[in-house]
C-alpha cells in the first residue's frame, strides 16, 4: 500500500502512472508554504463544532455520491503536572505491589529453581566441574598476585562462586580472584602498611573485601548501578591493559627466579629496567617458568587449529584447551616433587610451600577503626575495578548468548558475595573473563554451577593441600602471565577505536601510558576523569542544526514511479545530504532550530550564543539608525562601519518568530529555562517587537511545565492572536487503502470513499488536509445511507491551551503562515546566503 502522508505543497497521490518530470520536476519555485489554488480549502474555526455540518462538500470531485458529515472538539485542555503527580506515579502508585516485586527481584532464583530439571542439572555439573579444575591453579596464583598466602585464594574462589549462584542474573560469569583486582589488593596492602605497619596483610585484604562490598550492596540496593555507564569501554579496556602489563612485568623476576631482586611495586617501566638489569641473575627456576609459559602456548595455538580443522575432535580439543593450565601445574609438581623432597630446608627453585588443610581463617574478621580509616583513600579506585570489570564481563556474555543481566542486581550479587566471604577472610571477588568463557563454552545452563565449582575448590582445600606444597611458584607464574596476556587490548581494536571515535581512542592511550609509567590507581583515575571530561564537553557544546525544508518522495526502482511527496525540515548546512539537492531556507523572518541534547545548565549559554548569532546573520535590526550621536554608541560595539551592511541596500527581515525542535530534549533544568528568557528578551531588542517562541515535539510534560512557568505557550499580547491553526488528529487507526478509486485519492480535500455495501461499519484515516491545521481524519461508511455516508470525526492532538506548542515543526510552520506573523515566500539557500 502507498499512501501520502501529511505535506505542504499541495501535491495529491502519485500514480504509477505519474510522469516524474510533471509530478516531482516541477520548479523549486513553486514549492513554498503558501496556499495555492489547487490546495485545499481553509477550514475555520467556526467549521470546528462539535456536530456542525462541512460547508466544503462541494468539493469532492468524485463521481460517486457521497454525504459528508464532521463532528469532533476544538477545544482540549491537558493539565500540567504537579508535584503530588509526581509523588502519586513514583512513590504511593501500586506501592505495596511494586515493594513485592523489589523485594523478589533481589532473589532471581526464586523466579527459575522451580522450572529446574535433569538437563539443565547435567550441563551444570559439567560446566561447573570444568571451571573448577581452572579455578584452583589461577586463584592460587593470584593470590600470589596480591601478596596473600595461597589459601587465601581459595577461600575467595569458594564464597565467589557459591554465593554468586542465589543473586545472579547472568548463567556464565564465574566471580572469584581475577588478576587486576588481586593487582589493585596488592596496592592497596602496601599502602595501608605503609600507614601502619601493624596491620597485615589478610587483614588488610579482609576489610577491603568487606567495605567495597558494603559500597556495592548499597548501590546495588538503592539501584544506582547506571553510575558505570559514566565510563566508556575505551577508558576501561584502557587500564585493564596497562593493569595486564603491569601484572606480566610484576611477574617475570618470580619466573626468573630473582623475584627478591626486584621491587615489584615501583611503575611498570621501572620493573621492566629492573628485570633487564637482574638477567645475570636467573636460577633454575627460569626452567620450570619458561618451559611451561611455551607448553601453555603451544597447547592453545595446536587446540584452536586443531579444532577447526577437524570439527568432529572439537569437544576433545576443547577439553585439553581448558585443562592445560592444570594439567601443566601437575607435571611440573610431580618434577619439583622429585627436586625437592629430601631438600626442603633449602629447595634448589622457589615452592608454593605449605597450604593450611580446609577453612582455617573462618570467623569474624577483626576490623578495627583505625584500619577503616587507612583504608578510605584506597576505597574509590578498588570499587570501580570491581564493579566495571564483572559489569562489563556480564554484559558481554548476554550480548552473546541473548539474554539480558539486570545491572543493579549484578552490583547487589558482588556486594553480598565479598560480604559473606569477609567471615571467610577472603580478599575481594569479582567476574573473571577466563573463566566465563570456559563456563559459557562448557555448556552451562543456569547459575547454579557455580555450586559444583564451589565443591570442586572444597576438596582441593581438604584432600589436595599436601600435593600444593611442592607446586614451583615459576609455573604460578607462567599461568597467571598466560591467563593476563588475554586482557592485552589487541591491535585490531585499538585501530577500531580509533576509527569509531579519536576522542575515547586518546582516552584509551592516556590510562595505558598513566599506568605504565605512574601506576595503576593513577590510570583508573585518568580514565575516569577524562571520560567525564568528555561527557561534560559533549553536554555543554550540543551540536543543534538550522533547520529547512526539503520535498522528498520515494522512486520505486521497479516501475519508475515517484510517490509520496512530502516535505520534511533538515540542517540547512545540508550535512549528511546529497549536496546536489536543494535545502530552501525557512520562511523570511522565522528561524527553525534543532535542539540535539537536554537543555541543561552545562550547554544553556552555547544554544544561547547559537540562536543569536544565527539571528543577528540571517535578519536585520529594525532600527539599523540607533545611534543618534557618535558617543552614544556602547563600548563593546566594536564593528567597523565599513563592515556594516547599509541601511538601504539591507533587505534581510526582521526577525518575527523562534521554533524549537525539542524532540531530542528529554530535560530542561532552571538555568536552560532562564536561557530561554534571556534569548526571547535579547531577540526582541534586536527585532524591535514581539519574537515568537513556538515549541514543537515536546514529549515530557515536565518540560512543557517549565516553559509555561515563565510565560511560554502563548502570545504575549493575546489580543493578537485572532486566527489559529490547531492540529486535529481521528480517533480511529489507519486502514488498508489500496482498493481505493483514483478519482477519490486525487480529491484536493484527499478525502477517502468507499461504495456501501459492507455489513459493518469501517472507519479509514486519510491523508492530512492542505488546510490550517494538519488533519488526520477518521472515515465512517455505512451502507444504510443510500450510496454511503462519510463521516469525519477529528480531535486535537495536543493541549490547544497554549497555542505555541505545536506536534512537530510543520505544524508550527503553517501557524506562524496562518496567522501572516511570517512571509510565505521562500528563497533558495544560495539566494540567501548571497
Amino acid at each position: 500500500m502507498r499512501f501520502n502522508s501529511s505535506f505542504l505543497s499541495g501535491k495529491g497521490w502519485r500514480n504509477k502512472s505519474s510522469k516524474p518530470d510533471e509530478e516531482f520536476g516541477a520548479d523549486k519555485s513553486t514549492s513554498d508554504y503558501n496556499a495555492s489554488n489547487d490546495a485545499a480549502p481553509t477550514i475555520s474555526k467556526s467549521d470546528l463544532t462539535k456536530s456542525g455540518k462541512s460547508s466544503n462538500a462541494d468539493i469532492h470531485t468524485s463521481t460517486h455520491p457521497v454525504v459528508e458529515e464532521v463532528s469532533g472538539e476544538v477545544e482540549y485542555v491537558d493539565e500540567l503536572p504537579t508535584m503530588k503527580d509526581w509523588v502519586r506515579e513514583h512513590v504511593t502508585h501500586d506501592f505495596k505491589h511494586r515493594f513485592v516485586s523489589y523485594l523478589r527481584s533481589l532473589f532471581p532464583i526464586i523466579n527459575w529453581l522451580p522450572n529446574y530439571n535433569v538437563d539443565w542439572l547435567v550441563g551444570d555439573m559439567i560446566a561447573g566441574l570444568t571451571v573448577g579444575t581452572v579455578i584452583v591453579p589461577q586463584s592460587m596464583s593470584y593470590a600470589n598476585v596480591a601478596g596473600l598466602p595461597a589459601e587465601y585464594g581459595l577461600y575467595s574462589s569458594f564464597v565467589g562462586v557459591a554465593m554468586y549462584s542465589f543473586f545472579a542474573t547472568s548463567k556464565d560469569v564465574s566471580i572469584g580472584p581475577v588478576a587486576v583486582m588481586s593487582l589493585v589488593t596488592s596496592k592497596v596492602i602496601t599502602a595501608v602498611q605503609s600507614k601502619d605497619p601493624n596491620h597485615t596483610a589478610p587483614e588488610i585484604a579482609t576489610a577491603l573485601a568487606m567495605l567495597t562490598g558494603a559500597i556495592t550492596f548499597i548501590i546495588g540496593l538503592l539501584r544506582l548501578g547506571f553510575i558505570i555507564e559514566f565510563i566508556p569501554v575505551p577508558a576501561v579496556s584502557g587500564f585493564t591493559t596497562g593493569s595486564a602489563l603491569n601484572i606480566i612485568s610484576g611477574q617475570i623476576p618470580a619466573l626468573m627466579g630473582y623475584k627478591k631482586r626486584v621491587h615489584t611495586q615501583d611503575a611498570t617501566y621501572k620493573v621492566v629496567i629492573n628485570t633487564f638489569k637482574n638477567l645475570p641473575h636467573t636460577k633454575l627456576d627460569a626452567a620450570f617458568g619458561l618451559v611451561s609459559l611455551f607448553v601453555l602456548y603451544a597447547i592453545r595455538f595446536l587446540c584452536q587449529k586443531l579444532g577447526a580443522r577437524y570439527p568432529r575432535y572439537s569437544r576433545y580439543t576443547f577439553l585439553i584447551h581448558v585443562l592445560r593450565s592444570g594439567m601443566v601445574i601437575i607435571v611440573g609438581t610431580l618434577i619439583s616433587y622429585g627436586i625437592c623432597r629430601n631438600r626442603m630446608d633449602n629447595p634448589p627453585i622457589s615452592v608454593l610451600g605449605t597450604v593450611p588443610r580446609g577453612f582455617q581463617h573462618i570467623g569474624v574478621p577483626k576490623v578495627s577503626s583505625k584500619l577503616v580509616s587507612d583504608l578510605a583513600g584506597e576505597l574509590p579506585v578498588s570499587v570501580i575495578v570491581l564493579l566495571l570489570e564483572h559489569i562489563s564481563i556480564a554484559k558481554s556474555f548476554g550480548r552473546v548468548n541473548d539474554y539480558k543481566i539486570i545491572p543493579d542486581q549484578e552490583l547487589i550479587a558482588i556486594g553480598a558475595t565479598n560480604l559473606v566471604g569477609m567471615f571467610f577472610n577472603a580478599y575481594p571477588a569479582t567476574g573473571s573473563f577466563s573463566r566465563s568463557a570456559i563456563k559459557a563454552k562448557s555448556g552451562v545452563r543456569t547459575p547454579l554451577a557455580g555450586i559444583w565449582t564451589a565443591g570442586v575448590v572444597i576438596m582441593a582445600l581438604y584432600c589436595l593441600t599436601g600435593a600444593f606444597k611442592f607446586i614451583p611458584n615459576a609455573i604460578l607464574s607462567a599461568v597467571i602471565i598466560h591467563a593476563v596476556g588475554d586482557l592485552i587490548a589487541k591491535w585490531s581494536q585499538m585501530k577500531q577505536f580509533w576509527r569509531v571515535q579519536p576522542l575515547e581512542a586518546m582516552i584509551f592511550f592516556a590510562a595505558v601510558l598513566v599506568s605504565v609509567f605512574s601506576s595503576i590507581e593513577n590510570g583508573i583515575y585518568a580514565a575516569v576523569c577524562l571520560s567525564a571530561a568528555l561527557l561534560l564537553f559533549r553536554i555543554a557544546k550540543p551540536a543543534g542544526s538550522f533547520l529547512g525544508q526539503l520535498r522528498i518522495a520515494n522512486k520505486y526502482v521497479d516501475d519508475n514511479a515517484v510517490e509520496l511527496v512530502r516535505e520534511v525540515f533538515v540542517p540547512l548546512d545540508q550535512k549528511g545530504l546529497n549536496p546536489n539537492v536543494t535545502v530552501e531556507a525557512p520562511p523570511r523572518g522565522l528561524l527553525i532550530f534543532r535542539l540535539q541534547e537536554s537543555f541543561t545548565y552545562p550547554n544553556a549559554g552555547h544554544v544561547n550564543d547559537m540562536l543569536v548569532s544565527k539571528a543577528k546573520e540571517v535578519t536585520r535590526r529594525l532600527n539599523n539608525h540607533r545611534y543618534a550621536r557618535k558617543g552614544d554608541r556602547p563600548w563593546n560595539d566594536y564593528e567597523k562601519a565599513s563592515k556594516k551592511i547599509d541601511p538601504a541596500l539591507d533587505t534581510r527581515p526582521i526577525l518575527k518568530a523562534v521554533i524549537l525542535d525539542f524532540s531530542a530534549v528529554n530535560h530542561i533544568d532552571t538555568t536552560g529555562v532562564q536561557a530561554l528568557v534571556d534569548t526571547r528578551k535579547e531577540l526582541e531588542i534586536y527585532a524591535g517587537g514581539e519574537v515568537e517562541f513556538h515549541f514543537t515535539d515536546i514529549s515530557n510534560p515536565w518540560i512543557k511545565r517549565s516553559l509555561v512557568a515563565v510565560g511560554f505557550g502563548k502570545a504575549q499580547d493575546d489580543t493578537l492572536l485572532k486566527s489559529r491553526a490547531i492540529e486535529v488528529g481521528s480517533a480511529a487507526p489507519l486502514r488498508d487503502l489500496e482498493d481505493l478509486p483514483s478519482d477519490v485519492l486525487h480529491m484536493p480535500y484527499r478525502s477517502t470513499y468507499r461504495p456501501g455495501g459492507f455489513d459493518e461499519e469501517e472507519e479509514i484515516d486519510t491523508p492530512a488536509s492542505d488546510g490550517d491545521s494538519e488533519y488526520d481524519i477518521t472515515t465512517t461508511y455505512s451502507k444504510k445511507a443510500p450510496g454511503g455516508v462519510m463521516e469525519t470525526h477529528y480531535y486535537p492532538v495536543i493541549s490547544t491551551e497554549y497555542p505555541f506548542f505545536h506536534v512537530d515543526v510543520t505544524s508550527a510552520v503553517i501557524d506562524c503562515l496562518h496567522r501572516g506573523i511570517v512571509a510565505s515566500n521562500y528563497t533558495s539557500q544560495e539566494e540567501q546566503t548571497n
